[in-house]
């Protein structure tokens, strides 16, 4: 029996058969809007939500699209056999860091959902030094004329020359993790990391005296140009200066191997007992710095506070050596910062500029409840 036949079928008896529903590759916009009783136009208008349609009309092709259990990747294939849309995402290199192991997990999820438009997703990795830093793989990815680059652009010298060329070639660009204002992106999603630093600082303050020390640990991560790193620290302090009356006293410090090892260097920190609480401003570093107060004489003294749900982090979490866990959803940041550019490439629909993710608090209390929820 032809598609035709079925879809009158359909239309007469208000429901989907399961024959029918075999048959529905070769759909079509057209016999959709027959069904309806409207024009192709409206049918196209209402599948890729751009321009005006009447609600009696809406009504009328959306009860057609749950008769026959529409599905989008049905249409898809009737979008046109135009020119393949190519996204290229730009992410460091997540060899040796789960949490941009996470952020790949989301970008090889995003090419599952949009294979079924025919749109190509790549994915380029950098590093902060040498000959795969970030202005030079980017430079190296527009020479291939991408229609949409997703950017994770955490070193803030490195990435302002990359948003200099993406506008001079009229190059769609969408940020993830780390907003930069001026650039004016087609759309940023992450979180506020200055509020997440404030945030952290309530945490901290806890249970905890007006005249209590307090670090924060940059571990392993160039400092001045991380501007992620620098907007944590700076809402962490904020958080302390907006409390006037207290006399908390806030160390900074920057971690790194070239004058002993970093395990060596925490232990010298946890060593001061007028310290209280330690915030550890990425998620990586977080299990180092947890492993080493498991082992410390004051663990049960001093509040640790970082950041994601990554597997170590977890454990420690579970044994109550950190207290919170803010987590920042990295797998959701890239999917959603690559359906944006899809939605805005293939169907012109507007996204929003910024989509800042909640302050999810993770604790030992809560932490089985949302596994086993459907929301992380």
């Amino acid at each position: 029996m032809c598609v035709r036949t079925h879809l009158n079928c359909v239309r007469k008896h208000g429901k989907t058969h399961e024959k029918f529903v075999k048959h529905t590759g070769n759909i079509r916009i057209k016999d959709i809007a027959r069904m309806a009783g409207v024009s192709v136009g409206t049918v196209d208008r209402v599948l890729h939500n751009r321009g005006k349609v009447s609600a009696d009309a809406f009504a009328k092709v959306d009860e057609v699209l749950k008769n026959i259990n529409y599905k989008p990747n049905l249409i898809a294939r009737s979008l046109g056999k135009g020119r393949k849309q190519r996204i290229v995402v730009l992410i460091p290199n997540p060899v040796s860091d789960p949490y941009w192991q996470e952020v790949h997990q989301g970008i090889k999820q995003a090419e599952e959902e949009w294979a079924h438009y025919g749109t190509v997703i790549e994915t380029r990795f950098y590093v902060h030094d040498g000959d795969e830093a970030l202005e030079r793989v980017a430079m190296e990815t527009l020479n291939t004329n991408p229609d949409g680059l997703v950017m994770a652009p955490i070193f803030h010298p490195q990435a302002m020359p990359v948003i200099t060329m993406l506008r001079e070639q009229g190059t769609p660009y969408v940020l993830i993790n780390t907003n930069i204002p001026e650039s004016e992106p087609l759309s940023f999603i992450g979180q506020d990391l200055f509020q997440s630093g404030k945030l952290a600082g309530r945490l901290m303050s806890i249970g905890k005296g007006d005249s209590d020390r307090f670090a924060i640990l940059h571990i392993g991560e160039d400092i001045k140009d991380s501007v992620y790193l620098m907007e944590k620290e700076t809402g962490f302090r904020a958080y302390f200066d907006d409390c006037k009356t207290t006399r908390n006293k806030i160390d900074s410090h920057n971690l790194n191997q070239d004058t002993e090892p970093i395990p060596n260097q925490i232990s010298k920190i946890l060593d001061n007992e007028l310290l209280k609480g330690i915030y550890v401003t990425t998620s990586k570093a977080l299990a180092l710095v947890a492993c080493v107060l498991a082992g410390h004489q004051r663990k049960s003294e001093v509040q640790l506070i970082g950041y994601d749900m990554l597997e170590e982090n977890l454990q420690y979490l579970k044994q109550n050596i950190i207290t919170f866990l803010i987590n920042q959803n990295p797998k959701r940041q890239s999917f959603v910062g690559i359906s944006h550019m899809a939605n805005h490439l293939l169907f012109k629909r507007t996204v929003a500029a910024t989509e800042l993710f909640p302050l999810e608090i993770i604790t030992q209390q809560n932490l089985d409840s949302y596994l086993s929820s459907s929301i992380h």
